[in-house]
Order: structure tokens, then sequence, then C-alpha cells
């Protein structure tokens, strides 16, 4: 499965727009790392715990992405985006979508 944040893949056509796929999860703060993610904001640096929380949400959704696309049979996903937003105190969903095509051989 290629996967491309542009609109085109160097080399190849695109035969058909297969449509939308999207993938998502949305992830809640876990106290053990909230406490630890305080403790690293006091003395500053980078917060470890959330970049590793949000890498894994982040693989998640794609590999959702990419599932609904496999389903559809498509050879590649562009346009690729993600967006996130807070659905609750404490709670965030993360969102990844694109254009699901068939490739020419």
């Amino acid at each position: 499965m290629i996967l491309t944040t542009t609109e085109h893949i160097t080399g190849k056509d695109v035969t058909e727009m297969l449509g939308v796929v999207r993938g998502s999860t949305i992830r809640a703060k876990h106290i053990g790392k909230d406490i630890l993610a305080g403790l690293r904001s006091i003395i500053g640096g980078e917060i470890k715990e959330y970049v590793e929380a949000i890498n894994d949400a982040r693989e998640e959704a794609m590999q959702r992405m990419i599932t609904e696309a496999e389903g559809l049979g498509a050879d590649a996903v562009i346009n690729i985006r993600f967006t996130t937003s807070q659905v609750m105190a404490g709670a965030a969903e993360l969102m990844v979508y694109g254009t699901a095509v068939k490739l020419k051989n």
C-alpha cells in the first residue's frame, strides 16, 4: 500500500478513485504518565510520555485507514491528512483520512 500526503504519485497513474478512507482512535490520559509528564513540565524538556502516546495513536489510526482502503481494493491512499480534537476533558481523537485509489500497473 502506497501512502502519501501528495495528490499524485510520481511514475504512477491513478485509474480510479475509490473514495475517502479514514481511521481514528480516541485516547484518554493515563494517570501514571500524567504524573511523569507533570514532573517533566516543571524541569522542562520533551515530554516523552505524551510523544509516545501520540505516536501510538497515530499508528493505530493509520492502520485503521489502511484496513479500510484494503477493503476497497486500493493500491494507494493519496492526500493523507491528520487531525485531532478534544472530545471531552482528558480525551482526544486522532483521525487520519485520505483518498483511496487504484493505480495503473
